[in-house]
């Protein structure tokens, strides 16, 4: 894996073992901060503009102000790009927080911490040729999960969780009614039509998710926004995640109980093809057709 030295800093470029922060800093404390993960790919960033936006609204949601303007860090990250030599597969994580102040609880008045920086991700080819297993967990989260904020210790556990089951990801609900994942949104496919949950507060509005859905519609894919059950869910003819970093992931086993075929679904299958030519990924002929 190659080491990438800078990490984009206050609108500075310094190398990632200098970057430090006051141990009263308030994503360290409260969590009181917001992130976001772009996709690189083959040197270049996908939905770059789709996560800025969201980073700005998660921003305004917690009451943060960024100490920059969204044409400002587009060009930062565009130079941080450039700073590493990215030239291949890769994640960009930014995170700001309300920043460093004597630990209180109300809004210090300080300007918000930022850093940004990036890391090699190969595309996980095997998973997605032959899809991945998930287990079913409660959907103990706040209720603000449209936010992209730090507080992800209930994200943590339930993947864990799958991680210890030998599964790729935990499915949550509340109230037998399927939300999203741990770390990612999922759908189901009935009769030909996708199905996933509308975007409320109790889910994370992905930018994948969003693209997914543009995707479906330009190859005439049903694609209805409304909650499914767990039952409807374990009746599934084919089901599928995604994310920035699982790309369009196929769930072909669920706890004990084999979806569908136990393969992945011509629609799931049409929807990587979809995906994969949309992020203009050089190589994506691995795929089942």
């Amino acid at each position: 894996m190659t080491v990438h030295s800078y990490v984009l800093s206050q609108q500075e470029f310094v190398d990632r073992h200098s970057l430090t922060y006051p141990f009263e800093e308030r994503g360290l404390q409260f969590g009181d901060g917001v992130y976001e993960v772009i996709r690189v790919y083959n040197g270049d960033y996908y939905l770059k503009k789709e996560h800025v936006d969201r980073l700005f609204r998660s921003a305004e949601a917690v009451k943060i102000k960024l100490p920059f303007t969204k044409e400002e860090l587009d060009a930062n990250l565009r130079q941080l790009l450039s700073q590493n030599n990215v030239t291949d597969d890769a994640k960009v994580y930014l995170q700001a927080t309300r920043g460093s102040a004597t630990r209180d609880h109300a809004f210090p008045t300080v300007e918000a911490n930022f850093y940004a920086y990036v890391e090699d991700l190969p595309r996980p080819e095997d998973k997605l040729r032959n899809g991945v297993s998930a287990i079913l967990r409660p959907d103990e989260r706040w209720q603000n999960c449209y936010i992209k904020s730090l507080n992800l210790l209930p994200n943590v556990l339930a993947k864990q969780e799958a991680k210890e089951h030998g599964a790729y990801e935990a499915i949550l609900h509340r109230d037998e009614k399927v939300t999203e994942c741990s770390s990612s949104n999922i759908y189901i496919v009935k009769k030909g039509t996708v199905y996933t949950h509308p975007e409320t507060n109790q889910i994370l509005h992905g930018c994948v998710r969003g693209r997914i859905k543009q995707l479906a519609c330009q190859d005439n894919i049903p694609f209805v926004e409304a909650a499914f059950s767990v039952a409807q869910l374990m009746d599934a003819d084919e089901v599928f995640v995604t994310s920035s970093t699982s790309e369009v992931m196929p769930i072909v086993h669920i706890e004990d109980q084999r979806i569908g075929d136990g393969k992945p679904g011509p629609i799931t299958c049409k929807l990587q093809h979809a995906y994969a030519a949309d992020a203009k990924i050089a190589d994506y002929s691995m795929l089942q057709s």
